[in-house]
């Protein structure tokens, strides 16, 4: 080091300044920082086709007036990207174009699982979406309702005998359809009598023989052991094709988008609409609930070329502080809210805002 020890004290500063700032550069461009950078994602119109195949089919004994898509209209759901292991610099230039944010890893990615099981868990999110948007799109076109087995508490008389899924037709000959009448099977039963349940498995009837229990919850009369779930019931089934999409935020618009199939006419009346929103489906109203990443889906429709975007109603106070230019915000809290908003528009007219 005598070359650097003979340099004058202005060069030496140069040098060593010179050398960190080499250094803090290469560590800026290459070491990832503990951040996830989100931004728009991907939309996937409801009413056509991704890779080829309809994202909304039917099969089997399908309304004659189910619609296939003519190109005419658009219910996007919405997504969110995210973009990990960034360097330092690529992260600030993503955040300073406004069109990403920056949160912290471990938001994304909780400390305690996998990337994988973070993946697992969005995939069933995902598909949880799928069954509540035909349960809600069902239930809003008053299609029948049947009672299928849910959660099967363990040691009770159900245990190991009924299966999560088994739809219930018959308790002791009585016929079962709904939660009203599953109880007044059950009503005038006793505990430690058997009881005869007919239900449909993988499309064969099965009759099982269910030794009744007492529990002070539910009166003197025998207990089953279920829990109990009330759905409507169609003539078809519905299939929705995506692939490589997480979470259980496109909800509402895999909901609309059947209903729109199954509704003569369609709801768009050629309109290019979006949104997002999760849809509950443990009330019967059919709640559009809160999501995040609100300002960057809505950037993402207009970006596609959206003219609408479907906002549940607790998101309206952020979607409000950044709304791009030319796109219409309709405010829903339930399907029938959404349902009305795509009517108003069909028709002209201008649905309640945020």
């Amino acid at each position: 080091m005598s070359w650097f020890s003979s340099l004058s004290l202005r060069a030496r500063t140069l040098v060593v300044g010179s050398t960190v700032s080499v250094v803090l550069i290469g560590v800026g461009a290459s070491v990832p920082i503990p951040y996830v950078a989100l931004g728009p994602g991907v939309t996937y119109n409801t009413l056509g086709s991704a890779d080829g195949t309809p994202v909304i089919s039917f099969a089997g004994d399908a309304p004659a007036s189910v619609r296939q898509s003519d190109g005419s209209g658009h219910l996007n759901m919405t997504t969110v990207s995210v973009y990990d292991s960034m360097p330092l610099f690529e992260a600030l230039g993503m955040w300073a174009s406004g069109n990403y944010a920056l949160v912290p890893r471990a938001e994304v990615y909780p400390p305690d699982k996998t990337i994988e099981q973070v993946n697992q868990q969005n995939t069933q999110d995902f598909r949880d979406s799928q069954s509540s948007a035909e349960i809600a799109a069902l239930r809003y076109l008053k299609y029948p309702n049947v009672v299928y087995v849910g959660t099967i508490a363990q040691g009770s008389p159900s245990f190991q005998v009924l299966q999560p899924q088994d739809q219930i037709t018959a308790i002791n000959g009585t016929a079962v359809t709904d939660f009203s009448s599953l109880q007044a099977a059950l009503k005038n039963t006793l505990p430690n009598q058997n009881a005869a349940v007919t239900v449909l498995r993988a499309g064969k009837t099965v009759k099982i023989d269910i030794k009744l229990q007492a529990n002070p919850s539910v009166g003197k009369q025998g207990f089953l052991g279920i829990g109990a779930v009330e759905r409507p019931k169609a003539p078809f089934t519905i299939s929705i094709s995506l692939a490589n999409i997480g979470g259980p935020s496109a909800g509402l618009m895999f909901t609309l988008g059947i209903l729109d199939k199954l509704t003569p006419g369609g709801l768009t009346n050629g309109r290019y609409i979006a949104g997002t929103g999760t849809m509950e489906v443990d009330d019967t109203k059919g709640t559009v609930g809160p999501i995040g990443g609100i300002l960057l889906k809505m950037i993402a429709a207009k970006g596609a070329g959206a003219s609408v975007f479907l906002v549940p109603a607790d998101n309206c106070a952020e979607a409000l502080t950044r709304v791009p230019s030319g796109l219409e915000l309709a405010k829903v809290t339930t399907l029938d809210d959404a349902v009305k908003a795509l009517k108003t528009l069909a028709a002209g007219g201008t649905p309640p805002s945020c």
